[in-house]
């Protein structure tokens, strides 16, 4: 099986990703936790292209065919060989996210989103957990990390709001794989949510 978790900036996302990796092994199950962009040697090298530096180093249309590239390699050094031995695979953002913010925030382009994606990687999770919460929140916790990898947080306020309206417009157009979960709450409350949904899929 293949779950994905979606949430804008800050969402808990991650953190949520771990628990469901650690609650599925404790329950038997064979698990490999990974990440997009990211997640293989290649698509980790093109991570640090995409999500480093100034916010315009790139254009849209480059940033949608590097993350394309970067998951192509993910989905045959990762994803693909660890489904085909019987494993759970729980990957932190996927196709999903590229077609919020290449597809949808820095133009009208979820269109050749879409087409690369059916052209080049061919399939979408079993189910795409969105972790959902208040923009102005997720931000904030976001800034917080102090880490390296900020160019999308530097866009501000606006792109969050613009993308958790796009997340739920994408769980109302997929709503067979999607589950909505309030992120606002306490971890635990949310990671108990977040297991018993995957449970009812498993």
């Amino acid at each position: 099986m293949f779950i994905s978790f979606e949430g804008i900036d800050g969402s808990g996302k991650s953190t949520q990703a771990h628990l469901l990796a650690e609650a599925l092994r404790g329950r038997g199950h064979d698990v490999v936790l990974t990440r997009e962009p990211g997640g293989s040697p290649g698509a980790e090298e093109i991570r640090r292209l995409v999500l480093e530096g100034d916010p315009e180093r790139w254009s849209a249309q480059t940033e949608i065919l590097l993350f394309t590239a970067a998951r192509r390699d993910h989905l045959e050094r990762v994803i693909q060989p660890a489904l085909e031995a019987g494993r759970i695979v729980i990957c932190d953002r996927f196709a999903d996210s590229t077609r919020m913010y290449q597809g949808l925030s820095r133009g009208d382009l979820r269109a050749v989103v879409d087409q690369l994606q059916t052209l080049m990687i061919g399939r979408e999770p079993d189910l795409t957990i969105l972790i959902d919460i208040d923009p102005a929140t997720g931000l904030s916790r976001a800034r917080g990390r102090q880490g390296h990898e900020e160019r999308f947080e530097d866009f501000g306020l606006g792109l969050q709001e613009k993308m958790r309206a796009g997340f739920l417009d994408l769980a109302r157009e997929y709503a067979a794989r999607f589950a909505v979960i309030d992120g606002a709450r306490a971890p635990e409350r949310v990671a108990q949510d977040v297991l018993e949904c995957a449970a009812a899929r498993l």
